[in-house]
This record gives structure tokens, sequence and C-alpha cells, in this order.
């Protein structure tokens, strides 16, 4: 299998083989990971498509671990022609468009700046959006919403509370076709949030501002820490009766 490599430099010394793993792995599916000597700060990264390889390159001058990161290569890495009959595939990395890619970069805290930001915007507007992501994307608009609401249906024409149910009767249908179920949880809901309109012109257009890309990743942020705290709830165990009796008494005791 052909590998597609970028040539990293500025690494700081106390950055991990790991760190540069979950740094990159947003791009795409990584192969290998070759650091060159222990205090170099230089590295070869190999993924599996030229597309996650062009991604990488739009992260040159991003920052990890308070150094800044060099990400050069001797080749030209072009994107590859995407299917979108794949049936069984789920949706991955090298479908989204940049722009989302960078979102999801700073949601997760890492500093890009507005000038890498705009490089994102650039190169979505020059390649335009993946038209496997696109179809997939626009999917849940007309094929979700006719098989949840009925022929003739759209979710982004119904109110958005019947969008988020729209979204989860259709998903069992979208898993047996092989659609990704963290795509369809992820996206699904970003579509019946509050700013559905605005997410979905996210990304299905290449028309947007650097600010666009700053307001998603506090979306994505904000998604992320309410998923959170939701699972780190301990269940209620008790009744409010119970809970009342195990209450210590703050009445002094008579003597």
């Amino acid at each position: 299998m052909a590998s597609h490599t970028v040539n990293v430099s500025g690494i700081a010394p106390s950055t991990t083989q790991a760190q540069l793993h979950d740094f990159f792995t947003f791009c795409g599916k990584i192969t290998s990971i070759t650091i060159e000597g222990e205090k170099s700060g230089k590295a070869t990264i190999a993924f599996e498509k030229p597309s996650a390889a062009k991604t990488a390159l739009m992260l040159n001058g991003g920052t990890l671990d308070g150094s800044t990161l060099s990400v050069t290569s001797e080749v030209i890495h072009q994107d590859e022609p995407h299917d979108v009959t794949r049936e069984g595939h789920p949706i991955d990395q090298t479908d989204k468009p940049r722009a989302g890619i960078a979102a999801e970069y700073l949601a997760k805290g890492y500093a890009l700046s507005d000038h890498i930001l705009q490089r994102a915007i650039d190169i979505d507007q020059k390649q335009g959006i993946s038209k496997r992501f696109l179809s997939y994307f626009q999917s849940l608009d007309k094929s979700v919403g006719e098989r949840a609401l009925g022929p003739d249906q759209t979710i982004l024409g119904k109110l958005q509370s019947t969008v988020a149910s729209a979204s989860e009767q259709a998903r069992a249908v979208d898993e047996q076709k092989g659609y990704s179920k963290t795509a369809q949880d992820y996206y699904g809901k970003a579509v019946a949030s509050p700013f559905g309109q605005k997410v979905w012109n996210f990304y299905t257009t290449t028309s947007k501002q650097v600010t666009d890309i700053h307001e998603e990743a506090r979306r994505i942020a904000a998604e992320e820490k309410a998923k959170a705290a939701s699972s780190s709830s301990p269940p209620t165990s008790q009744t409010p009766k119970e809970t009342a009796s195990a209450a210590p008494s703050s009445e002094k005791t008579q003597t």
C-alpha cells in the first residue's frame, strides 16, 4: 500500500509520538510515524491517503505542545476522486471539508492561526467539498426526512424539535446502509440545533469566513462538554424520602 508522507520539524522535546499521532490523526489515517533522533525535533509522518497529507500541509505553522511546527513535503499531494457510491463505507476524515477539520482542531484546544484557517477556506474553495461528504450530508435533509417524516419531507423544513426526533428515528436505517453512527449523531444533532441552518451552510458551501470556523469550533466544544457532563453524572438512586431520612438532623439533641 502506497503511503503519502510529510516532514515535520520544530517539534518540542517534550512532545511524544502519541501526541504527534493525536495531532495529525485529524487529517486522516496515519500509517507510520518515524522520529529522526531523540532530540532532533523532526519526524516523518505517513498517511494512507494523499488528501490526508495535503491536509497536514495546511497545518504548517500550527502549534503543538507550545512549539510552532513546520510541515513540508517533497512532493505535491492531491485529493483523490471520491466515489459517492461506496455503500458500506462510513464517512472518514478525508471526506470532510478542510474548514470543518480546522474547527475540530480548535474545539480540541489546539492553536491554529487565522492564517491557517484562511488556508483551509481557500483549499475548500479551490477543491470544492468532497462529493461523498456532500452527498451524505444532503441526505440528512432529504433521505432522512423522507424516511422519518414521510414523502417529500425535508429535515430543514421542520421545526428543530421535530428534526431531532426525525434524526433519531432514521439512525437505524443509516447504520444498516453502512453510514457512520458517529457521523449521524454528530451532524444530525448539529443540523437539529438552534443554529441548524448556519451549520448546514458551513458544511455544504465553500463561502465562509475565518469567524465561521471559530463559531463552529465553539459549537463543537460546547457539544463535547455537554456530552462529557452527561456521561459523568451519577444516576440518582435515592428517592426524595430516602434522601431526607439519610440527612443528619440540624436540631440539637435535648438533654
